[in-house]
């Protein structure tokens, strides 16, 4: 018993860890594909900076090895996290008839279902993007800045977001992510024991003030790209 129990507070550690880095990633991530909004001005074209920040990311050998970092992440977060669902599951194999739902918050009791889907759109999305700028970059149209030359990745993005589907896929993906770091952000640092009553309420407003400007961030560029001039 104390071995299991031990077992599933390191994957509770591991998970929070894990979880993290992936929304410093994600703050990361927004940043960059921010700049594909950006208009051209002066001796930049539009995109420009975000096609530069993008060839960087894909070619700098620092980056590569936190990419490996980044995967081990994902899926380290992902496997752990189905493996506490389902021993919580089995601990409880009949539902009560009644359940305590006022003592329970939403954002808690959804979080493996808000997992299914945002991993089902990052699926897609990474086939949509990721693999075509790994594996098949020979479609992608370049352009050259400064006698460089670069694959245009940043057209990519408009291309999909010019997509009524895809943008409405899109805004749901992360309004779903949303929902899950709400409590994932709070839940992290209560699984490394960073409980305090002096922290706790300042540690809970940040994890909506992430849970809210994260999905905007990330909503914007495609409401942007869809009704703007990009």
């Amino acid at each position: 018993m104390g071995n299991r129990f031990q077992s599933s507070l390191t994957k509770k550690y591991v998970i929070a860890l894990a979880g993290l880095f992936l929304i410093t990633f994600l703050f990361v991530h927004l940043t960059i594909n921010l700049l594909v909004l950006l208009p051209a001005s002066g001796k930049y074209e539009a995109r420009q900076m975000f096609n530069i920040a993008a060839h960087f990311m894909g070619s700098n050998i620092i980056i590569k090895l936190f990419e490996v970092v980044l995967f081990g992440g994902f899926i380290i977060h992902i496997i752990y996290g189905l493996i506490l669902q389902i021993r919580n599951w089995m601990a409880r194999p009949v539902r009560y008839r009644i359940e305590g739902w006022s003592h329970t918050s939403p954002f808690s009791k959804f979080m493996i279902h808000t997992a299914a889907l945002i991993f089902t759109f990052l699926v897609i999305h990474m086939i949509d993007f990721y693999f075509k700028a790994k594996f098949a970059s020979q479609g992608i149209a370049s352009v050259v800045y400064n006698g460089k030359e670069y694959h245009d990745l940043g057209i990519l993005v408009i291309e999909k977001f010019r997509i009524p589907g895809f943008v409405i896929l899109y805004i749901a993906a992360f309004l779903f992510l949303g929902f899950h770091l709400h409590h994932g952000f709070q839940s992290a640092f209560q699984s490394l024991g960073l409980n305090h009553s002096k922290y706790t309420p300042f540690i809970k407003k940040l994890s909506l003030v992430i849970s809210i400007i994260l999905p905007l961030g990330f909503t914007v560029i495609p409401l942007a790209v869809y009704f703007g001039n990009y």
